[in-house]
C-alpha cells in the first residue's frame, strides 16, 4: 500500500493530525511505527465513544504497525483533568484493577489481541521516587501547564486546581518516552496531554511523537459526550437487540458521524446512503445492522432487525423480551422503586429522568403505563418493563 494510500485511511474519523508532513516522514522510513493509546480503566464498559479511538489503533495494526495499548493503572487512580470544571473523583487501586478485568475482555473485539503490545504504566510511574518526579517536573513550566484551557476557566472562575492534576500531564507523556511512542492518538480533549508527550520526548533526545485526535463521539442524547456516567452510552458488550435499539434512538443529525466513526462502511457509500434515502429511519436500521454486525456478528445483526421490526415497527409486545432480575438496592419490605430499578438497569441517568419518563407516560408494565414511583413486588414480578420506545427487560 502506498504512503497515500495508508494516510488516506488514517484521515478517516480525525479532527487533527499533528502534523501529518511528520506522519508521513514516519510512514517513508518502511519500518512498523509503535502506535499508542492510552486508557485509563475508570469504567468496566468499552463504550462506542471509546471505541473510536480504539479502532483508530486498529487501523495503524492494520496497515503492519505495532499497536501499543497502554493501561493507565497509575494514572487511574490521579484522574485525567481533560475537560473537567472540577476535581475528578480518585479511584482506589481495587477499583482500577476491577475496571481493568472487565475492559480487558472487551478490547479483543476491536483489536488483534496476539499482535498487541499491553503495557501497564505503573510499571514505570509506579516505581519513581519522589527525586525523580521533581527532576520530570522540571522539565517543564508552571506557565505551559496553566496554558490548559479546563485550568485557564477554573482559574478565572476561582475553582480549584489542585496539585495531582498538574502532574497529570506530565505523567502520560512519560508513557510516550518509556515505550519510545512514534504516534499517539486521543480524543480532542487529549491534545494538550499528547502535546506535552511531544516536548517530554524531545527533552529526553527522542524523536517526538505525531499526535492524532479523533473527534469525541456525542452520546444518545444528542448533546453530551458519550459517557457512563451520564448513562447516554452503547456498550459494546451490549445485547444485539439493546445495541440496535439504543442506536436506533440517536436524533437524525448524527447519523452521518456515527457512520464515519463507528462503522466501516465506506465513507462514499454512505454519503450516498444519506442523500438519496428520503427516510433517515431506512439509514438508521442499516447504522444500527452495521454496529450489530461488528461486534456480534451478521446472524446477530440480521435477527436483531427482525426483532425491531415485529417489536418496534408493529407496535408489538415482545414475548422474548431479555429478562432481568430486580436489583436488590431497589427492593424494601415488598415494595419496588421504580426509579432505582430503571437507574440500575440503564435506562435512565439518574432517579431525576426516571420521574420524568414516568410523568411522560414513556413507563409501562404490560402494556400498561404506570404512575406510580413506588410499587409492590407481586405487581411487578413477571412483567415485562418497558421504559421509552427501545427498552424492554422481563423481571425476575
Amino acid at each position: 500500500m502506498t504512503i497515500d494510500e495508508q494516510l488516506a485511511i488514517l484521515r478517516r474519523g480525525t479532527t487533527e493530525i499533528i502534523s501529518e508532513a511528520d506522519l508521513r516522514k514516519k510512514l517513508e522510513k518502511g519500518t512498523p511505527l509503535r502506535v499508542k493509546l492510552g486508557v485509563d480503566p475508570t469504567a468496566r464498559d468499552v463504550t462506542l465513544g471509546w471505541a473510536v479511538v480504539l479502532r483508530k489503533l486498529r487501523d495503524f495494526q492494520r496497515l503492519g504497525h505495532t499497536a501499543c495499548l497502554i493501561i493507565g493503572d497509575f494514572t487511574a487512580q490521579i484522574g485525567d483533568p481533560s475537560g473537567k470544571s472540577k476535581t475528578r473523583k480518585q479511584l482506589t487501586r481495587e477499583e482500577v484493577h476491577v475496571n481493568v478485568d472487565a475492559v480487558m475482555q472487551q478490547v479483543g473485539k476491536i483489536l488483534d489481541r496476539e499482535k498487541t503490545q499491553i503495557c501497564f504504566n505503573a510499571d514505570w510511574l509506579g516505581k519513581m521516587t519522589f527525586e525523580d518526579v521533581i527532576r520530570l517536573c522540571s522539565r517543564y513550566t508552571v506557565a505551559r501547564i496553566l496554558e490548559r484551557d479546563d485550568f485557564t476557566k477554573r482559574l478565572a472562575e476561582q475553582r480549584p486546581v489542585a496539585m495531582h492534576e498538574i502532574l497529570y500531564p506530565l505523567c502520560q507523556g512519560m508513557d510516550s518516552v518509556e515505550i519510545d511512542a512514534d504516534v499517539e492518538i486521543g480524543g480532542n480533549d487529549q491534545k494538550f496531554n499528547n502535546l506535552v508527550g511531544r516536548t517530554l520526548m524531545e527533552q529526553y533526545g527522542k524523536e517526538p511523537q505525531v499526535v492524532v485526535l479523533c473527534p469525541l463521539l456525542v452520546g444518545l442524547d444528542g448533546k453530551e459526550k458519550m459517557s457512563q456516567s451520564l448513562g447516554n452510552y452503547i456498550s459494546i458488550i451490549d445485547t444485539p437487540n439493546d445495541m440496535f435499539g439504543k442506536t436506533m434512538s440517536i436524533p437524525d443529525s448524527l447519523l452521518e458521524n456515527y457512520f464515519e466513526l463507528v462503522t466501516d462502511v465506506p465513507i462514499a457509500e454512505y454519503k450516498d446512503l444519506l442523500a438519496s434515502t428520503p427516510n433517515p429511519r431506512d439509514c438508521k436500521v442499516r447504522l444500527a445492522r452495521e454496529i450489530v454486525a461488528l461486534y456480534h456478528g451478521v446472524e446477530a445483526a440480521d435477527a436483531a432487525v427482525q426483532y425491531f421490526v415485529e417489536t418496534f415497527s408493529k407496535k408489538q409486545q415482545p414475548v422474548d423480551a431479555e429478562e432481568a432480575e430486580i436489583p436488590q438496592e431497589a427492593l424494601s419490605e415488598g415494595f419496588v422503586s421504580l426509579p432505582t430499578l430503571i437507574t440500575a438497569l440503564g435506562f435512565a441517568k439518574s432517579n431525576g429522568a426516571v420521574k420524568d419518563l414516568v410523568k411522560a407516560g414513556a413507563v409501562s408494565l404490560d402494556g400498561e403505563k404506570v404512575s406510580e414511583l413506588r410499587l409492590a413486588e407481586s405487581d411487578i414480578r413477571g412483567k415485562t418493563l418497558k421504559v421509552g420506545k427501545h427498552h424492554f427487560r422481563k423481571l425476575l
